[in-house]
């Protein structure tokens, strides 16, 4: 790496332009440009609680202010380099990442925990002046001074040393964890005979063919294009054992120990629940429902024990009718956890008459996203058109323009949707820049990144997105409203920030629900080959299978939210082997499906260990509570209905932090929300 310093002029991560130029973007770049970053937030910080600050009153413009505008710069300049290395990771890139990673984690906890901002932010909230703050400044405050409290900022001592040791130890141990499984990800590969490739369908087999590079034989990975049709599909027992064996023991003690997260995990928790200790909360959980809707850990292990209590009878029925299949018809005596994706799929052929590779033949990338863009302009009267991506980070990616009814601009959003080699995989919403009004008076308008790993399209044809690829891309586009639609102009309380994390998950799963309706599906489904649209006899037959096997899925889910949510809150013994122990004693209590004894999901479980969602898991059902019952008013009104989405757009995306997540639920639907419409909606509900 060149050591000569990299003037500003030059750096991409420096520049107040709409759009950051990725492809001027060298690792270089990153740590002159966040060094600076830093200085001006330590500056700021300075000069809001120095000596001739301290001499003064604190107000929004001497004290938020100056710490908003260099907060945001950092936010924003870090945000651009955590994205690439999420979609475009490479060793010079990581090596630049990594070392400026201790820095970035060390500077937000010494400011979280600086006591001489706590001091004036609690002045502040006793001045006569704030009292005179219009509401959502008084909020935004109000919630700086918890942040800084839950920050560490009123600990002294040893005990303020400890805490700062432990935020920047817990960065670097969630970058390990996710640079593990990318790494464990991206190393696996393995070559099939032509005779062990039945059943694949055509196009799998072409990529996989491309990827052997000309030899005669097929080349599979663990990203998911790759992986889940081999699942779905392949004929030979022995290839789907190797996927899913080197799938769920990626990044453990099974593998390669370099990458094992064994002890990266147990130091994390031993660390998250010291942390909480320190702050005088029992445990992590405690402390990580400060910022949510759920009030306690018991509220939510209740909530979750109701929803598989619920779930059960469902669950257990379909797992003896996927066991009777497949000793009847499949002639598997034994059904193990590498058969069922297969059993599965061949079932729902059976029942449901369609396979899932027979209905990716109707949703290619471009006509899915023409439908989607037209279902957000019939709900919320939005108009998106592309324009030239210049310096995008990759070919692949594409950059829109959003704007609202009147022709005014929203925001702009970018979407990179297939899989590939230095990627992360999964599925998620990046926000790069967020709405706001800036001091000077301008509006900065919001950016987004909309990221998937779909299988691109092989030879002349597009790329064919199975069904739930299609719902995933409805997900993300549900957070990307959330971040776009804000019409909140303080950048603390804009889009998602400051957002209650067990609510978050409400406009994305909302969105998802659009999948499953003809007037939807109609529009979105064309053959690839022919452009015959998607026939109404087939979408009766995904519609009858919409809740195929959900009790089984939501127990999963329950599965990995209580396994989370108890890691955080009840375990003690800080070990592997405890950990092991706790996932163990879940699935005994709530799961039906049991894998075999060398499965490790834990150590690939990168939305807790390093994805936000410690203690936290639960808010996808939690907010999944919420969608199903504001789609219901969609039911009762049309899913259309000019008026309810104007409503849902004012009252649920445009709000931001503004207020509580419930506030704006029930401004929505008139009410608090009721459980009945999830349930409903997946099948689970006698008669239903």
């Amino acid at each position: 790496m060149p050591t000569h310093p990299v003037m500003h002029a030059d750096n991409p991560l420096l520049l107040e332009a709409d759009f950051t130029d990725f492809s001027a973007l060298r690792p270089e770049h990153v740590q002159p440009a966040i060094e600076q970053r830093i200085a001006e937030l330590r500056s700021a910080v300075e000069q809001v609680c120095g000596d001739a600050a301290s001499a003064s009153e604190p107000s929004w413009d001497n004290l938020i202010e100056p710490l908003q505008r260099a907060s945001e710069a950092l936010t924003r300049s870090w945000g651009v380099v955590s994205h690439l290395h999420s979609v475009l990771d490479t060793p010079p890139l990581r090596e630049a990442f990594n070392r400026m990673l201790p820095q970035v984690s060390r500077t937000w906890a010494e400011i979280h925990a600086d006591p001489r901002l706590f001091a004036r932010h609690a002045a502040l909230c006793k001045t006569p002046a704030f009292a005179r703050l219009d509401p959502l400044r008084r909020r935004i405050a109000e919630h700086m001074l918890r942040d800084l409290r839950l920050g560490g900022s009123e600990l002294r001592g040893p005990d303020h040393a400890r805490f700062a040791q432990i935020e920047q130890r817990c960065a670097e141990l969630e970058q390990a964890f996710s640079e593990h499984v990318l790494d464990a990800t991206d190393a696996f590969r393995v070559r099939a005979a032509p005779g062990q490739v039945g059943g694949l369908p055509e196009d799998v087999l072409q990529a996989a063919r491309e990827a052997a590079a000309g030899d005669e034989a097929y080349e599979f990975t663990l990203q998911e294009p790759s992986y889940q049709p081999v699942m779905d599909y392949a004929q030979d027992r022995g290839l789907r054992h190797t996927l899913y064996r080197a799938r769920v023991t990626r990044a453990s003690d099974l593998g390669d120990p370099t990458l094992d997260n064994s002890a990266v995990m147990a130091e994390l928790l031993a660390l998250r629940h010291e942390q909480a200790r320190l702050l005088g909360f029992d445990n992590a959980a405690e402390l990580s429902l400060q910022t949510k809707m759920a009030d306690s850990p018991a509220q939510v292990e209740d909530f979750l024990l109701d929803l598989a209590r619920r779930a059960r009878p469902y669950a257990e029925r379909e797992w003896r009718e996927l066991h009777d299949f497949a000793r009847t018809e499949l002639g598997l005596e034994q059904l193990q956890a590498w058969d069922v994706a297969f059993v599965a799929e061949r079932l729902r052929e059976r029942r449901y008459a369609y396979s899932e590779q027979e209905l990716r033949r109707y949703f290619t990338e471009p006509q899915v996203l023409n439908g989607l863009f037209d279902l957000v302009q019939r709900l919320f009267g939005l108009h998106i058109t592309e324009q030239a991506a210049h310096g995008a980070w990759h070919a692949d990616v594409r950059l829109w323009r959003v704007e609202q009814a009147d022709g005014s601009l929203a925001g702009h959003f970018y979407t990179d949707l297939h899989a590939r080699a230095g990627k992360q995989g999964g599925a998620w919403m990046n926000d790069l820049r967020g709405r706001w009004r800036r001091p000077a008076g301008e509006l900065q308008t919001p950016v987004a990144v909309l990221t998937c790993n779909f299988a691109r399209g092989v030879g002349a044809r597009p790329a064919l997105l199975a069904y739930d690829d299609v719902v995933s891309l409805f997900h993300e586009f549900g957070h990307g409203l959330h971040h776009l639609l804000t019409r909140v102009d303080e950048i603390a309380a804009s889009g998602m920030n400051g957002v209650e994390w067990d609510a978050v998950e409400l406009p994305s799963q909302f969105l998802e629900n659009y999948c499953r309706e003809w007037e939807v599906l109609h529009r979105i489904g064309r053959h690839v080959d022919s452009g015959e649209p998607l026939p109404r006899e087939l979408f009766e037959r995904i519609r009858a299978a919409r809740n195929f096997l959900a009790g089984m899925a939501t127990l999963r889910q329950v599965e990995y939210a209580l396994f989370d949510l108890r890691a955080h809150a009840t375990l003690r013994s800080f070990t592997p082997q405890a950990i092991a122990a706790l996932a163990r004693e879940v699935r005994e209590q709530v799961a039906v499906v049991f894998p075999p004894e060398f499965a490790r999901f834990e150590h690939s479980f990168t939305h807790i260990f390093a994805g936000g969602y410690a203690a936290g898991y639960y808010s996808y059902k939690w907010a999944e509570v919420l969608s199903a019952d504001a789609y219901a008013l969609f039911e009762e009104r049309g899913l259309f209905d000019a008026r309810t989405g104007a409503s849902f757009r004012d009252e649920i995306l445009a709000r931001g932090a503004s207020r509580d997540a419930l506030e704006s639920f029930r401004a929505f639907r008139g009410r608090d929300p009721s459980i009945e419409a999830l349930l409903r909606h997946q099948g689970m509900v006698e008669g239903a």
